[in-house]
Formats: C-alpha cells, sequence, structure tokens
C-alpha cells in the first residue's frame, strides 16, 4: 500500500524513493518564494535541497508564498505533507524520484501576513514565478501597464495591496524604517532580461504612490537577472497514479520534469546568496547571452519544428523527433543560420547545446504536443524567429532556412494540412492569418504586409524574396520535398 507523504513518512521510503539528504530540523527559511507552482517545485526547490545535501546553506530554506486565493489551494496540500514534494525526473533511461525538503514553511494567504514575513531580516532574497503575463507588462510598449486595475488598486492603497508587488513595496519600505537593509528581488519566470522587467514593475508601482521612496528603491534594491529552463508538465490525476501506483507513495501535488536543468544567474545578490554555483548553477555577470541562446536554440527550434511537424500529421513532439524529415531539417537550420547570429560565450558550447535541445526534444516521456507548439504564433514568431531573420540580414547573411520556417507557419495557418485535414484555429488572430495566408498563396506579401506581427520586416528584399520562394514550393512541392531540398 502507498505511504501518505510527511515529515513522519520520511523514515520509512519505499526503496525506489529518495529522501532529503539532510536533517530539516537544522533549515531556517532565508528566502521567500511567492508562486509555488511546479516549474518552482522541479527547478529552484530541487537545486536548493541538492545544496543542503552537501551540508551548505541551511540558513537558505524556502518559505512559500501566494497571493491569489486559488494559491490557497496548493498552501493547503503542501501543509499536509509538511511542505515536502515528491519529484519524478522523466528520464527515458528509467523514472527516478525523489523527495524534496527545501520548504520549510508557507505564509498565509494574506497580505499581512506575506508582508510580515519578508520584513523579517532574516528574509534575504524574495523570489517570484508568477508566470510571463503576471509581470503587469503593456503588450503594446514593453513598459509597466501602469493602469491595470489591480495596479491603480496599489497605487492609491499602498498600505493594503493586492498584488505581490504592492507586497513586496510594503515590505521593504517597513525594512528601510527600521534599519534593516532590503532583500534581493529575483525572478524565476522565463522571459528575457527578468530581473530588469521585476524592476520596471516594482519601481513603476512606487512611483504611482511615492516617488522619493521610489527612488530609494531603485538605488538600493538588486534585481539580478536568470535564466531558467526545466520542461515541467502540468500535474494531473495521472501524474498522482503514478506516485501512488509505481512509486507507493501518495503525494497531492507530485511534480513531474525532464531530468535537464539550467539555472544562470547574474551575480548580484547584496545581502548574500546560497552557493548553488556547488550544485550545477551558474553564476555569470551577463545574462543576456544566456537568454539569447536558449531563446534561439530552444524557442526558436520549438518553432522551426511545430509548423512543419503539424503539416506532416504528427501530434507529439517526440514522434516528431523521431521522423528524420524534422530532425535533419531542424539541426540544417540552427546550424546554417540560428547559431551564426550568436555571439561566442566562453566556456559554451553552441553545437553541444543545440544537440542536447534536440535529446531533450525527442525525449517520449514528456509526452508534449505539437499543437501547444504551434499554439500562439502571432506572439511567438515576433519573440524566437523574426529577430534572429533581422540579426541576419544585418550581418549579409542567408536567410533561405528562415524564410522558410516563416513560411511554414503560414502554409500552416491556411487551415489544412498536408492530407487536407483541417487544422483547427490555434491563435487569437486566427481568422486575419488564414485570410492573409489564403491570399498569400498567390500574393506572398499579403502575409508579410502584416505590421503587427513583421513590422517593416516584409519591405526587406532579401527576406520577402526568399520567403515567397519556399512559400511557393510548399504550395507547389509539399512539405517533406522542400524540408529536403534544405537539408541536404
Amino acid at each position: 500500500m502507498a505511504i501518505d507523504l510527511n515529515a513522519a513518512a520520511l523514515g520509512r521510503l519505499p526503496d525506489a524513493v529518495k529522501g532529503p539528504g539532510y536533517d530539516r530540523n537544522a533549515l531556517s527559511a532565508g528566502i521567500v518564494h511567492i508562486g509555488v507552482g511546479n516549474f518552482h517545485r522541479a527547478h529552484m526547490a530541487v537545486y536548493l535541497d541538492r545544496l543542503f545535501a552537501t551540508g551548505e546553506g541551511q540558513d537558505w530554506a524556502i518559505c512559500g508564498a501566494g497571493v491569489r486565493p486559488g494559491d490557497a489551494k496548493m498552501r493547503d496540500a503542501l501543509q499536509k505533507q509538511d511542505w515536502l514534494t515528491t519529484v519524478v525526473e522523466l528520464d527515458p533511461a528509467g523514472l527516478s524520484a525523489s523527495v524534496t525538503g527545501a520548504m520549510i514553511d508557507f505564509t498565509e494567504i494574506d497580505s499581512a501576513a506575506l508582508v510580515e514575513r519578508m520584513s523579517d531580516p532574516a528574509i534575504r532574497i524574495v523570489s517570484l514565478t508568477v508566470t510571463e503575463g503576471g509581470w503587469f507588462v503593456d503588450a503594446r510598449s514593453g513598459g509597466f501597464d501602469e493602469n491595470h486595475p489591480d495596479i491603480r488598486h496599489d497605487a492609491t492603497n499602498p498600505d493594503s495591496p493586492k498584488t505581490a508587488f504592492g507586497m513586496i513595496l510594503a515590505a521593504l519600505k517597513r525594512r528601510r524604517a527600521a534599519g534593516n537593509a532590503p532583500f534581493t528581488v529575483m525572478s524565476c519566470d522565463n522571459l528575457p532580461e527578468n530581473g530588469h522587467v521585476a524592476k520596471q514593475t516594482v519601481v513603476g508601482l512606487a512611483k504611482l504612490s511615492d516617488a522619493d521612496f521610489a527612488s530609494w528603491v531603485a538605488s538600493n534594491v538588486a534585481f539580478p537577472n536568470t535564466m531558467v529552463d526545466c520542461i515541467t508538465p502540468a500535474t494531473s490525476d495521472r501524474e498522482r497514479a503514478l506516485m501512488r501506483d509505481r512509486f507507493g507513495v501518495t503525494d497531492a501535488a507530485p511534480v513531474v520534469c525532464e531530468p535537464f536543468r539550467q539555472w544562470v544567474l547574474e551575480d548580484n545578490f547584496p545581502q548574500g546568496r546560497p552557493a548553488l554555483e556547488k550544485v550545477g548553477a551558474e553564476f555569470v555577470e551577463d545574462v543576456a547571452p544566456y537568454e539569447l541562446m536558449k531563446l534561439r536554440i530552444l524557442n526558436g527550434g520549438h518553432a522551426a519544428i511545430a509548423y512543419p511537424s503539424a503539416l506532416l500529421g504528427h501530434h507529439f513532439v517526440h514522434d516528431a523527433m523521431a521522423d528524420p524529415r524534422i530532425v535533419a531539417w531542424l539541426a540544417a537550420l540552427e546550424t546554417r543560420e540560428i547559431i551564426p547570429t550568436l555571439a561566442p560565450i566562453e566556456g559554451v558550447d553552441f553545437e553541444a547545446y543545440r544537440r542536447k535541445v534536440a535529446e531533450r526534444f525527442a525525449n517520449p516521456e514528456i509526452g508534449d504536443t505539437i499543437p501547444r507548439l504551434c499554439h500562439d504564433g502571432s506572439n511567438r514568431q515576433p519573440k524566437f524567429v523574426l529577430p534572429v531573420i533581422r540579426d541576419a540580414l544585418d550581418a549579409g547573411s542567408n536567410v533561405d532556412g528562415l524564410a522558410l520556417e516563416v513560411a511554414l507557419w503560414c502554409r500552416y495557418c491556411a487551415g489544412t494540412d498536408e492530407e487536407g485535414n483541417a487544422i483547427a484555429p490555434n491563435d487569437d488572430n486566427a481568422e486575419d492569418l488564414k485570410r492573409r495566408a489564403l491570399a498569400a498563396k498567390d500574393d506572398p506579401a499579403a502575409f508579410l504586409s502584416n505590421e503587427t506581427v513583421f513590422g517593416d520586416l516584409g519591405e526587406r528584399p532579401a527576406f520577402a524574396d526568399a520567403f515567397a520562394r519556399q512559400l511557393r514550393a510548399l504550395w507547389s512541392d509539399g512539405v517533406a520535398a522542400t524540408l529536403d531540398r534544405y537539408a541536404k
């Protein structure tokens, strides 16, 4: 029979489940983490768990936190387990499970309780995983969205905030008044320059109610940039059953993830930090080159395989990566046109990273889907593909493959795969994209004229001509033949 996960069960875990390699009673909290979802517990919490097992950094344990009513469900689940989480690594060579104990507490879902905890001088880092959309970034300008209703509330009610950022400011103000040093604010979300985004949001909110305090925050609070990476699917009854039936543990909130993790951090922690470099994290002066590598090789790679895979009838990513046509296309595009746009990073082998990304895509245990990769192309293409095209054009480089990637997206937006099967709408702008894609069959410029997506890129002849040529080839010769021709 499966055992219920809690502190009392740690001494009798099944042989197949590894427990924390340290005394949790010796831990003390140095970090408040807001947003205790799957990714945080598969990533940051695992790094800390491994550090504590070395006997170091045990004053850097995590106090979890949430600010939304829905966060109470996670708090309740973890409280019954004494804040323990089982992490299952989806390694094709064999699944493994371990119980992590880096979290030792979780504040009440209450703004006053969270402000109180962050005001404690023992807390030296406040970290956040609030999703890419949780930072109040204006979609048009990329700046701070000061007109969001929650932001307006916190600006006029700074002593009773609704948002995590209002609570952070309230705690910082209390620490300043008490003569205590400010904590470091660290974003763990997957967005470029996340530290700069965090500073923009926190300082932007402060400016709306207290300009002098905003200046103090801007000058005294550190917001390090970080790059995070670990594929972490959502938890469902399937994962809970896996823990119970295969590993003999009943966990209300287990986490499954790939065995790969990467964490690159700007070394900017004035009040100290855990020595995470001893368990695989990297501390650098500038995270931006690592972010660009990930955005272009991993995220750009996802975009590259998404549309031809859908057009050829693949549903799962690992099935697409078993198709030699997709594998050859991805390798050729990244080697010839994407990697050459990256500036060298000392100690980093881009080709080795590319191979590792392809290996991760091929992992059948993850169960990632092609429809997920195809989703929201009108937002993803401008982030992951079009900047590469601009850089390549500016360098005078060939863009035939990058133009083919965009042509494949256009062909996908036309709404049918190679067998004539309908493709379900997968973009908020699907209707407009389909109209343009069908018109582009006769006039390729009809697709590139979408300035919301392409800006002035369609006016650059080297790209526009290559796109037109590749799109015509897709319609006349088919996806497989066009991919093969490029990959030769």
